[in-house]
């Protein structure tokens, strides 16, 4: 009889078929993991995430930088000049160049 030794369940039998259990579906959980992240990460699948004017555009939306400071970072990517705004140019319009 394997199951029993000196008339008692082996105790070691049960953990192993325990420890073997979670060891399974532990891989299968992190097999599915693995596959779902490298679709996921594929190149060409989601933007660049260097892109400058992006990045930019980021920094101005959470408050890290004023208006000015976007604009005179966005003339120095594109290589135009800082043209000083006039007082009576509508708000907004110096921005749709």
């Amino acid at each position: 009889m394997m199951w029993y030794w000196g008339g008692g369940v082996q105790w070691w039998g049960w953990l192993l078929g325990a420890l073997g259990m979670v060891a399974f579906w532990g891989l299968v959980i992190w097999a599915i993991w693995y596959f779902v992240t490298s679709v996921v990460r594929r190149p060409g699948s989601e933007r660049l995430s260097g892109d400058p004017k992006r990045i930019l555009d980021e920094r101005l939306a959470r408050g890290e930088i004023d208006a000015e400071e976007y604009r005179r970072l966005r003339d120095l990517m594109t290589g135009q000049p800082d043209q000083p705004t006039s007082d009576k140019e509508p708000a907004g319009t110096r921005d749709r160049r």
